[in-house]
């Protein structure tokens, strides 16, 4: 029961998905739980590749047997079957809750074969290999069944030794049948799972075929060929075009926000330096005032420099004990060195000698009244 009960935790774990208005919606998840290295290190077994089993009859438990719990050399043996395509967390969570069912369980998966599933279902991404390697890789799993039917028998039934058969409860209608697990749960064996919503194979081919030439880009830029992704030359150009269109896209986005980025810096830093202005104005206001004021210090520098420089321009006036103008002793006379007896300088126009301030001495007078 204890197990049981853990499975219910463990399925009560939602997935997000969109809805369907497209917004997306949050889902529940359980609470952390503690580590624990519980692994298998190699794959589960394929049945055919096993010893057979015991030779003894098999007797099935019932369903209150089960949920008590058996002992530990008789698991119950559930069976699990399906497609399993693009294998995804909805079938390892399918698989998951088909193992925690009961408390000592040995979980058994059919895989149906290729051809079975082109004729019934439809084309398969993954062939029948590949589906087998993926589901005897999943941790839940203890035997794969390869080539399953598509419809239980009871030869089937009995020849794997099972008990119940785990699937969700939806009719699954195939094969001509309206639900193909009829007569399984008629029987009470049918043990059902719940279905993880928002996931399926059928979703991601969707989501593949929706995005297609995204996809197709996206190989192209890994090195496959047109040829290999069957698509066709001039659509290959195209692609290849877009793909450089985008780049130009994505580069002038950088630079949109690297400006962006830069402009905010500058904000910022603008912002800090007003900060800083208005928590210093009144000093420096202070400073101003006492520099370009009516009483700074610049106006005593400018009214000491214009007494310096009128001091400089103004002469400087007579002492009082200097002799009057008129007391002063007439100025000698002035003779020019080369004025003499042999060479008498010339005449001078009349009144230009009193003009220019040549005195003219009496031994000039006599000497000239002599000749």
């Amino acid at each position: 029961m204890e197990a049981h009960g853990s499975s219910r935790l463990l399925v009560s774990r939602k997935r997000r998905r969109e809805g369907s208005n497209g917004e997306a919606e949050e889902t529940e998840r359980p609470g952390k739980v503690p580590r624990c290295t519980v692994g298998l290190k190699q794959p589960a077994p394929f049945a055919d590749e096993l010893e057979p089993a015991d030779k003894q009859p098999y007797l099935r438990v019932s369903m209150a047997e089960a949920k008590k719990g058996t002992p530990l050399q008789r698991p119950v043996r559930v069976y699990a079957d399906g497609i399993f395509d693009v294998f995804h967390s909805g079938h390892a969570r399918a698989l998951m809750q088909a193992k925690c069912l009961f408390p000592n369980t040995h979980l058994i998966v059919g895989v149906c074969s290729d051809d079975l599933t082109h004729k019934y279902k439809g084309f398969t991404v993954m062939n029948e290999d590949e589906r087998y390697d993926a589901v005897s890789h999943c941790r839940y799993v203890d035997e794969v069944v390869r080539n399953a039917p598509w419809t239980l028998t009871p030869e089937f039934l009995a020849r794997h030794r099972i008990d119940f058969v785990a699937h969700d409860d939806i009719p699954y209608s195939s094969a001509g049948s309206d639900d193909v697990y009829k007569h399984i749960k008629e029987a009470g064996m049918f043990a059902p799972t719940q279905r993880t919503e928002g996931i399926s194979t059928s979703d991601i081919i969707t989501r593949i075929v929706r995005d297609y030439d995204v996809y197709v880009r996206r190989n192209l830029q890994r090195g496959y060929t047109a040829k290999e992704l069957n698509v066709s030359f001039i659509n290959e150009k195209k692609y290849h075009l877009q793909e450089r269109v985008d780049k130009v896209k994505r580069k002038v986005r950088d630079v949109e926000e690297k400006s962006k980025e830069f402009v905010q810096k500058v904000e910022e830093k603008s912002i800090d330096l007003i900060q800083k202005w208005e928590e210093k104005s009144r000093e420096f206001i202070g400073n101003f005032l006492q520099m370009f004021g009516p009483e700074g210090a610049l106006k005593h520098m400018l009214k000491e420099g214009k007494g310096r420089m009128l001091q400089a321009i103004s002469p400087r006036q007579s002492p009082d004990s200097s002799p009057a103008r008129e007391e002063r002793s007439p100025s000698p006379t002035f003779r020019l060195p080369f004025f003499t007896k042999s060479s008498p300088p010339p005449s001078p126009p009349p009144n230009h000698s009193a003009a220019r301030g040549y005195p003219i001495s009496e031994d000039d007078d006599d000497e000239d009244d002599e000749d």
